[in-house]
This record gives C-alpha cells, structure tokens and sequence, in this order.
C-alpha cells in the first residue's frame, strides 16, 4: 500500500516561519510534522510515499531522502496553489487502482491506523468536535455510509469533522472522481477541494464510512502547534525529571542530544531541536528550533525559529527564522 501526503501549501497562518521553512517541516515533540506523518504510516507497513511538493519543495524532498532512504519515495510537483484535491488530482498517476492511504501534510495522527489500512472499503477518518465550521464535516445514512461531504460548513449539519486522513480501497475511482473535478471546474472560492472529489466519488458508487481516530492535531497554525506540542509531549514515555548540567529538564519535554542548555529550567511540555542553545533561561510549554539561541530570558507559550536568537526577560514570542531578539 501506498500513501500520498500533499505538502505544497504555503502555510501563511504560520508566519513568519513558514517564509523559510515549509510548514511540513516545522518541529513539534522532537521531529518535523512529517516526520511525525511518516513514521505513523511506516509502523504499519506502508513502504511508498508520494510526496506532492510546491512552495519550498526543495527542503522537503532533502529531508525526506536524508531519513527515509528506505522508503520508496516519489516527488510530484503542484505547480499552482489550487487546493487539496488539485493536490492529489496531480498525484493521479499513483491513483492507480490499489488502495492507497491519502494524509494532509499539516495532519499528525495517534489512533488505530493499522486498523484503517487492514479494511477493505474506503474510509474517512472522523473525529466529534464542538465547533466544525472552519473543517469538512460527513453525513451518514442509516447504514453508516458517507452520503454527503461538506467543506468549511457555516451552519454545519454534523460535527463529524473530516481529520484530513482517508483510506481509498479503489483509488482508480478517485482518479476518475478528480479528473472530472478539475475538467468541469468545479471550484469553490478559487480552489478544487477533495471533499468535492470525494463527493463525485460516491455519487459514482463507491461506498465509504467513516473511521474515528482518538488524537488528532491539526498543525496550521501557531496556537494548534503549541497544542499538538503539549499533546504529543504528553502521550510521550513517561519520564523523570532530568538533570542536564546545571539545566533541570522538567517532562514531558524533548531535547535533541546536540542542543547545548546551561543553568536552565526547562519544561514541562518542551521542544528543544537539534544544535540549539538555551542559557540562563526559564522555558515552558514552547518550542525552540534547530539552531536556535535562547539567553537570559524566561519565555512561555512560544516558539522559536530556526536560527533565531532571542536574548532578555520574561515574555511570549513567535519568532521567525533567522531573527534576533533582545528583550531589554
């Protein structure tokens, strides 16, 4: 079996990182999104990946072929910002008939996922939320099968939020469903959406029901990305507090073993990735990425970007790649 993952978007609600770094590669608890989406379909022996690429595609491809050499890994450019549907509709070539696992590149999942690949139809990964407006949302008929798909409902007729992550037992009809999507131009506010070709799909016969997933984390943003931290960090190995130095390290938190921390407090709910340096500082439930200077400060609730330096007092920031600042 296997799996296509779009990660072509620009991901603008995390700003300013995502002006250096694609939002796939963001750190949350100790690895990259994908990272975190690729070893989820790796334990349960999906050993092809289709990695559909766009802004800053350059960066995900090294990645991926650094960490995953034995993957079978294929790239397929989306050329234009058009969607998630037009995302996989470029990726159609893959849609080749088997089943094939389809999971959004900002979408970390924790749940049966062995359980979705083992079954033989197709299948939409589900989850109860309060207020779905700002997802896709299913309706079932009697027997539990999809009957209709909604995207971004404003008066939403279920909360069975779509989680971003599908199986297709027939992923030939999803190709005929997409093609059809785009050659008709079915758009909505300027994009082709999958739910849409989803739709099409079974309007065309396919039958499809709904999976539930227990953790799901959206990652698009800088608040849901401290979330998915903290709740990642949580469902982590439980662990005693740690003694770095003269750093208290205070779980669940993570510290890549090339980061340097000196007479520092540091946790609970804590990433600190690989080559970053944290002195004489007090940090709690933020993220601190690659390269990343952290001095003299007590920061909560933040994140640090790759190669960013921030150096005073106590406060909250969101700091880009490649920043420097200093808290007077």
């Amino acid at each position: 079996m296997k799996a296509i993952i779009p990660v072509a978007g620009f991901g603008t609600r995390l700003r300013p990182h995502t002006h250096t770094q694609p939002k796939a590669l963001m750190h949350v608890a100790g690895k990259p999104i994908l990272a975190h989406i690729i070893d989820e379909l790796a334990a349960v022996g999906i050993d092809e990946v289709v990695l559909v690429v766009g802004y800053l595609g350059e960066k995900i491809e090294a990645f991926a072929r650094e960490h995953y050499k034995r993957m079978k890994l294929s790239f397929v450019v989306q050329e234009e910002p058009l969607g998630n549907g037009h995302a996989v509709y470029v990726a159609r070539e893959h849609l080749d008939g088997s089943p094939v696992v389809l999971v959004f590149g900002d979408t970390i999942i924790k749940g049966d996922l062995a359980g979705l690949v083992r079954r033989r139809e197709s299948l939409a990964g589900v989850k109860e939320v309060d207020d779905p407006r700002r997802l896709g949302v299913v309706e079932l008929d009697a027997n539990g099968y999809i009957v209709r798909f909604v995207e971004k409902p404003e008066h939403p007729p279920t909360n069975l939020a779509l989680i971003g992550v599908y199986h297709i037992h027939n992923s030939g009809v999803l190709a005929d469903a997409l093609d059809r999507l785009v050659r008709e131009k079915r758009q909505a506010r300027g994009e082709f959406w999958l739910a849409d070709g989803l739709q099409l799909m079974v309007d065309a016969g396919e039958k499809m029901r709904t999976f539930p997933m227990e953790h799901w984390y959206d990652c698009g943003t800088a608040e849901s990305l401290l979330t998915a931290n903290h709740d990642l960090l949580d469902l982590s190995t439980p662990d005693r507090t740690k003694t770095h130095d003269t750093t208290i390290v205070i779980p669940p938190s993570f510290v890549s073993p090339t980061a340097e921390i000196h007479g520092s407090v540091v946790g609970p709910h804590v990433s600190i990735a690989e080559g970053a340096s944290v002195v004489n500082s007090v940090i709690r439930d933020s993220i601190v990425n690659a390269n990343a200077e952290v001095a003299d400060a007590l920061l909560e609730h933040s994140i640090v970007g790759e190669r960013a330096i921030v150096k005073g007092r106590p406060a909250r920031v969101n700091v880009g790649d490649s920043s420097a600042i200093e808290l007077t």
